[in-house]
């Protein structure tokens, strides 16, 4: 296929997406709904209920040690190439950079940059409370088990809760959430609910998680895709402000200066009374003198009058006008003394050699 052919397809798709609307008049923002709430009490409740019982040692931990000894992994060893591939489906960065890639694509088609901002809310979410909780808890995973029937708290673990499968449920979760029609959503949440399961269920057959920790993944992922309503002003915000900031720094491109609020937060540090303080020098109400000839043809030349350039002086040595400085001229040199200049003002001056 020919280089032109190739452009002109691209052409075509690049047209393609610019008729896609900005923003779909379908596209609906979740809202913290009676439905919604009783369903997060609900998980909430359920959450606390596998803390406590792992805490007082209760039949669930039993049921971990059963499942351990039991163990999955030898009982059906042709799924274990298959399940390793699997639980990548719940590893943090490759889940994140596919599905920000996909949502990149989305708020590119769309002009919105809310999908990728919910993304990132609800990571940072994921890893604040599932992180606190594991380091809280500390406790060791199957194999690192120390004693048998502890629960192996405090002992300086991580996996409780399952990070893999509460991963899996806020990653491929936001893409439900996310979606712009009720059919879509809902075939999303089960596809999400069927992956975040599988995900858990591959951690505890590869003997990396007790049961108990994939049970509190699952519902620590559920709390944060049910709580995301409540972040929706947060998000709207963030839009705003980096749309605002984008159009701030497009201006500031286009006129090549420097945006208001900046010059007004650096006016009181760079002026007083209007006049620019560049050095504590001593001002004086003469008036210069004037220029030579030499010096305002150098200045026609470089687009700049050597009256109005500013001079800065050491502050320890007075200020001289030029009529009380001792001419410098070298021995030999072929250019007249000061007293001769001044008959030579009105006429043309002499080129710069080179110029």
């Amino acid at each position: 296929m020919r280089t032109d052919q190739i452009l002109t397809r691209l052409e075509r798709v690049f047209a393609r997406l610019d008729r896609e609307p900005e923003r779909p008049a379908h596209l609906q923002t979740p809202q913290m709904s009676r439905h919604r709430v009783v369903l997060l009490g609900s998980t909430l409740a359920f959450y606390l209920a596998i803390v406590v019982a792992v805490l007082t040692t209760s039949w669930l931990v039993r049921l971990d040690w059963q499942i351990m000894f039991f163990r999955p992994y030898e009982q059906w060893p042709q799924l274990h190439a298959f399940l390793d591939y699997l639980v990548v489906l719940g590893q943090r960065g490759p889940t994140a950079v596919m599905v920000a890639a996909w949502l990149g694509w989305r708020s590119w088609r769309q002009h919105t940059l809310r999908p990728l901002i919910t993304l990132g809310v609800a990571l940072l979410l994921l890893n604040v409370t599932v992180g606190s909780v594991k380091l809280g808890l500390g406790r060791l995973g199957p194999h690192y088990a120390t004693e048998i029937g502890s629960a192996e708290l405090f002992a300086g673990g991580d996996i409780f809760p399952s990070g893999h499968t509460a991963n899996a449920v806020v990653t491929w979760g936001i893409l439900a959430y996310l979606a712009s029609t009720v059919v879509t959503r809902r075939v999303l949440s089960v596809v999400s609910a069927v992956v975040s399961l599988s995900v858990g269920a591959t951690t505890v057959y590869l003997g990396t998680h007790w049961v108990s920790d994939v049970l509190l993944g699952w519902s620590a992922g559920l709390l944060i895709l049910l709580a995301l309503p409540w972040f929706e002003p947060l998000i709207a915000r963030t839009e705003a402000y980096v749309f605002e900031l984008r159009e701030m720094l497009r201006r500031r491109a286009e006129t090549g200066r420097m945006p208001a609020p900046v010059v007004s937060a650096l006016t009181p540090l760079l002026s007083a009374g209007g006049k620019w303080q560049l050095s504590p020098v001593t001002r004086t109400t003469e008036e210069p003198a004037a220029v030579p000839a030499t010096a305002a043809a150098a200045g026609a030349v470089t687009g700049h009058s050597p009256a109005h350039r500013p001079a800065v002086h050491p502050g320890n040595r007075p200020h001289l006008i030029r009529s009380e400085r001792t001419p410098v001229t070298p021995v030999g040199s072929r250019r007249p003394p000061h007293t001769e200049r001044a008959g030579t003002r009105g006429t043309a001056a002499r080129p710069v050699a080179g110029g």
